[in-house]
């Protein structure tokens, strides 16, 4: 799942690894979503919470673990992107400097012209690796707290596909979104069930963010 709304959002800064603490919406919404996945996870399962150490996702994991009945582990390489310089700056300071990434070639290893960001490979390298180790857990149920660039690197480390290969990956995962992995345990196929939900978000006063 992604962080709900947090502060750089509302005041139009670069987030990345930019610490920002969640809005009151972005509480209000840390709470809808522990509900909603309260309501999914059978009280008999085994439930591991992991989460990114950024105050974010750390403050949304707090409330999940919560009402999972699990202390959050918090783990660094869940961490969003790294902009660099551009971290906690206006928006339009980074678009004024930021070199897209080609159509075509290494878009793995392309940097994007601001000092100390990270490439999608560095991202991809320390998401998969964490995404090995947090399946090495004996539990029934994970839920994983990050990120919107990182969510999607994640799900293509659940789903096998190599890293040399997740040059163009991306899903829709906008902010407060769930998305729902699967393994079976017989055939141990894996299943992308949903991707970034925000059904849970639609109560009164409430309405799904940006990432």
């Amino acid at each position: 799942m992604t962080h709900p709304e947090a502060t750089h959002h509302v005041d139009g800064l670069v987030g990345g690894q930019f610490d920002s603490p969640l809005t009151a919406r972005g509480e209000r919404e840390a709470g809808l979503i522990a509900a909603a996945l309260r309501d999914v996870v059978p009280p008999d399962h085994r439930v591991a919470v992991a989460s990114s150490d950024l105050r974010r996702t750390r403050t949304t994991a707090a409330v999940v673990g919560a009402a999972l009945g699990v202390e959050p582990t918090l783990d660094p390489r869940l961490r969003e992107k790294s902009y660099g310089e551009a971290g906690g700056r206006p928006q339009s300071w980074l678009d004024a400097r930021f070199v897209p990434p080609p159509a075509v070639g290494d878009r793995l290893r392309h940097r994007e012209g601001v000092a100390g960001a990270e490439t999608r490979l560095d991202v991809a390298v320390r998401a998969y690796a964490a995404m090995t180790d947090l399946l090495g857990q004996d539990v029934d149920e994970l839920v994983v707290v990050t990120h919107g660039f990182t969510a999607g690197l994640l799900v293509a480390a659940w789903i096998g596909m190599p890293v040399e290969a997740a040059g163009h990956v991306a899903f829709p995962v906008p902010s407060g979104s769930i998305t729902t992995l699967r393994e079976d345990g017989y055939f141990h196929n894996r299943a992308v069930v949903a991707v970034g939900d925000v059904a849970h978000l639609r109560g009164p006063g409430t309405r799904p963010g940006d990432d």
